[in-house]
């Protein structure tokens, strides 16, 4: 499954694709906020890894995590919906928690639309809790449920 494709630190030029597909897959309903300039900031932070799964000139999906001292926040993952269920969320996020062991950091703290089931299972089955529920969260229309993940304690699947 995760031979087809590749895992990769995001150009400049991916801005707009990642912005789309943020648009159409995470932010559908609540308005679009990740627009290009935003990722173009998120790709220039250096406190921040954005990382495209491709495959051939076909971007795949994209997750963004800021990392912080002591923790990080997974603050988007999008796959395409034609390449679901090959494994690009998972060794985005993967990719990711790697990258944040590296910088030492071992707590990663993401949110989920409360009423999206298939998010909440895919995070639950690589290991994250829920530990919160928000209500109004999502421009105080709608609830997420925080969750979290000890990189320390549950170490990342490596390949």
């Amino acid at each position: 499954m995760a031979d087809d494709f590749s895992v990769r630190l995001a150009h400049r030029d991916d801005a707009p694709a990642i912005a789309a597909l943020s648009r159409d897959r995470i932010e559908q309903g609540l308005g679009w906020s990740w627009t290009a300039p935003r990722v173009l900031r998120s790709i220039g932070d250096r406190g921040t890894n954005v990382a495209v799964a491709q495959h051939g000139d076909q971007r795949l999906g994209f997750g963004i995590m800021k990392y912080h001292d002591d923790e990080a926040h997974l603050l988007l993952l999008a796959v395409h919906a034609d390449a679901g269920r090959r494994g690009v969320g998972s060794a985005l996020v993967r990719w990711l928690e790697q990258s944040a062991l590296i910088a030492g950091v071992g707590q990663v703290y993401l949110e989920a639309r409360l009423t999206n089931g298939a998010a909440r299972a895919f995070y639950a089955r690589l290991g994250y809790r829920e530990i919160q529920t928000l209500p109004g969260y999502y421009q105080g229309r709608e609830a997420c449920v925080r969750l979290a993940k000890d990189l320390w304690l549950a170490p990342v699947e490596r390949g």
